[in-house]
């Protein structure tokens, strides 16, 4: 297989990963999961994650061709319609945001939101498969952790955010609205049957026990020793744990904030006739509210 250069980029804020991926003989590239920083506590946006991004394509020489979302994320805002607005760059998701944002909609009573996935340039289905430069990258509709979430695999390196983490860190929850325990590990099992050296990239790390930021493993290396994967070997006790882990875990902070901005493909809310834009935020709408 084709082995793009992938430069990475951490967001201790968030545990974040963002990437770039490159093609070394086309110098096309493309952006994947970028971060639009937001601090809750005052309500301010800034754009340092991907502005740092741009830095990098613009220092290697790189032509950005794709910036991609592999899913409507829950602890972080897109970037996706910042880089397009300062790039002209298309952008992309899972054709199953379509379903995200109609179940979001609702959820923030919505209806004016366009719920047909045209605020993004291309909707990816399963099995699509499209060009980076010269590398050949495939799409594999990757469910569980959200009804929309897709896993890119570009040559040797699959993208498979929160699907797995890192082999020390585990899998990914399934209790937000639309997700699935029982599609988490089928969609597993479809990163697992990729080559064994595939390279596998991740989409956050929560340094356990306080280690160095780590993103990049292998598909051998999750099947030997993913430890969620190796103490839970079937479907039955597979699904078992994750759904009692995940009665334990508390939403993330910023869910209710990126949720309504990320369906809409990163687009801020417009300004209001006093020229500043507002959040919504829906109380009681979800479970896992931490007390202490």
């Amino acid at each position: 297989m084709t082995r793009p250069d992938i430069a990475a980029f951490f967001d201790p804020r968030t545990w974040s990963v963002q990437y770039v991926i490159a093609d070394p003989a086309t110098k096309a590239c493309a952006i994947v999961d970028p971060v639009l920083d937001f601090d809750e506590k005052s309500g301010t946006t800034a754009t340092d994650n991907a502005d740092r991004l741009l830095d990098f394509v613009r220092a290697e020489g790189l032509d950005l061709q794709w910036i991609l979302d592999t899913h409507p994320h829950a602890d972080h805002l897109s970037a996706a319609a910042y880089l397009k607005d300062k790039t002209g760059a298309p952008t992309a998701i899972g054709a199953h945001i379509i379903d995200v944002q109609k179940l979001w909609a609702d959820i923030y009573n919505w209806p004016t939101l366009r719920a047909d996935g045209s605020q993004w340039d291309q909707l990816f289905d399963h099995g699509d498969t499209f060009h980076i430069g010269g590398i050949k990258t495939g799409v594999l509709f990757s469910p569980g952790h959200t009804l929309a979430s897709i896993t890119y695999v570009a040559g040797d390196a699959a993208f498979v955010h929160d699907t797995l983490f890192m082999p020390d860190s585990g899998t990914a929850r399934t209790d937000f609205p639309g997700g699935s325990a029982q599609a988490l590990w089928a969609s597993i099992q479809d990163i697992l049957a990729l080559p064994d050296d595939t390279r596998v990239f991740v989409g956050h790390d929560y340094q356990p026990g306080g280690r160095a930021p780590r993103w990049e493993s292998t598909v051998a290396g999750q099947r030997a020793d993913n430890i969620h994967l190796t103490a839970h070997s079937d479907e039955n006790a597979f699904v078992a744990f994750r759904q009692a882990r995940d009665q334990t875990l508390p939403m993330p902070k910023l869910i209710l904030h990126a949720l309504q901005v990320n369906i809409n493909g990163g687009r801020l809310p417009e300004p209001e006739e006093n020229g500043r834009r507002y959040l919504k935020i829906p109380l009681n709408a979800l479970q896992g509210a931490a007390w202490s």
